[in-house]
């Protein structure tokens, strides 16, 4: 009876340790999967603003172009109308990246981005306009940077 009782202690204790074992590897599965995932929102963010800022900072040219060079009226109401849509489709991902991604430096480079690519409806001719946009491509560059740095760490 002593190696029967043996043989089932050790099959228990076998059993026991495989089950401990694979609910640790499942676990550590699912935090890698959420890890990932967290990773992946976060490379999202990232873009979707940095094609907002773009696509802002595009419009705005446009619009202070015809501003400045005294274009027809309507046309200046269309593409500050565009402006207005631009802008409000940077809202998202700036707040996005900023609930994300919890690096100051990034965050300081998204909101210098998206600062820099607003101040160039301050433009008042068009040598300050190229300027601008030359600073928010500069800033826009400099948070893609920050950003990628630390989604590399």
């Amino acid at each position: 009876m002593g190696p029967a009782l043996l043989a089932v202690v050790g099959t228990l204790a076998g059993s026991l340790l495989t089950g401990l074992l694979q609910h640790r590897v499942a676990r550590a599965d699912r935090a890698d999967a959420r890890a990932e995932q967290l990773r992946q929102r976060r490379m999202a963010a990232v873009t979707a603003l940095a094609v907002a800022l773009a696509d802002h900072r595009r419009a705005m040219w446009e619009l202070m172009d015809a501003v400045l060079t005294g274009a027809d009226a309507q046309r200046v109401v269309e593409l500050r109308d565009e402006t207005h849509r631009t802008r409000s489709a940077v809202t998202a991902p700036a707040v996005s990246l900023r609930l994300l991604i919890p690096d100051p430096a990034a965050r300081a480079a998204a909101d210098a981005a998206v600062q820099a690519t607003y101040r160039m409806r301050d433009a008042a001719c068009l040598d300050a306009l190229q300027d601008a946009r030359r600073v928010a491509l500069g800033a826009h560059d400099d948070m893609v940077r920050a950003a990628g740095a630390y989604l590399a760490a």
